[in-house]
């Protein structure tokens, strides 16, 4: 072994300590508001409060929760947020595969012009479209409804769901619809029954992406919705900041209560979202 590679040898365990190193250092940055959140959602008022800061709640106050139930229509908000957000889901997750399906694997006139289209409007603020579509619902009295936050989630799904699935199936072979349509299959089966099973992680990716988006939107349940009894989590989490304010302690256990959903959602699907990105960018 020359000294120039024996060098280069010698270093590498040295530099990985290093990156290794980095790595944790910006991850307890970046956790430590998480890890505040959560002990500040145990504490008293007064440990909340106190300087110099107290790290660990003592004693351990889990009233701080209950109260966001017996005192705060903290259920209902729950419940809403659930529907939404799972019947948005399924709609994005189903809509934007069939459309990447067709754009990848149909051959028609025009696609990669239509494609492009719908791409382009990955660069249209939403606030553009906004007034149109409010008055677009109103005509159809879907104000003060659900129906504004999911139906639009069942006609496409999304242009970057549709690049980020389409860029997928591009790496799926061909050979699989070939051998489908010579056993006598269509395309929608060929969709439903090859392509949906071996694009697990894609999916998965999209309705991670789908659901962190819909769960935390503030945005939307704002403008289309004026009962109280209808408000998601999100628009929950403000009523409380503006009922609340000085209830530290509350708004930390409605922070941590909205946030623990997305974070066990992120964990349970981690392997199949990091796949369905690396995989999604294999071909373009």
């Amino acid at each position: 072994m020359t000294s120039s590679n024996l060098d280069t040898h010698l270093h590498r365990p040295a530099i990985s300590w290093i990156i290794y190193l980095i790595a944790i250092l910006l991850s307890v940055t970046f956790l430590f508001p998480l890890f505040w959140m959560a002990t500040t959602s145990l504490k008293t008022m007064e440990q909340a409060y106190a300087f110099p800061p107290i790290w660990l709640p003592k004693p351990v106050r889990w009233d701080n929760y209950v109260k966001l139930f017996t005192e705060l229509p903290f259920l209902t908000f729950t419940i809403n947020s659930v529907l939404i957000t799972v019947l948005n889901t399924v709609g994005v997750v189903f809509t934007s595969a069939l459309v990447a399906f067709g754009f990848s694997r149909l051959r028609a006139p025009g696609r990669n012009f239509l494609f492009i289209v719908v791409i382009s409007t990955i660069m249209l603020p939403a606030q553009v479209i906004l007034v149109p579509t409010f008055i677009l619902f109103k005509y159809l009295k879907w104000i003060n409804t659900i129906l504004p936050l999911v139906v639009p989630a069942y006609f496409g799904g999304g242009a970057f769901n549709i690049f980020l699935l389409r860029q997928f199936f591009t790496t799926i072979p061909f050979e699989y619809d070939e051998a489908a349509i010579m056993d006598g299959a269509g395309w929608f089966t060929i969709f439903w029954s090859i392509m949906l099973p071996l694009s697990k992680p894609a999916l998965a990716t999209v309705a991670v992406l789908n659901i962190v988006a819909v769960w935390t939107d503030f945005f939307g349940p704002l403008i289309y919705l004026n009962d109280l009894s209808k408000m998601t989590l999100a628009v929950g989490l403000a009523f409380l900041r503006g009922q609340h304010s000085t209830v530290l302690t509350l708004l930390m256990a409605g922070s941590m209560f909205a946030t623990l959903p997305v974070l066990i959602i992120f964990f349970l699907a981690q392997r199949y979202f990091v796949e369905g990105i690396q995989l999604s960018g294999l071909k373009g």
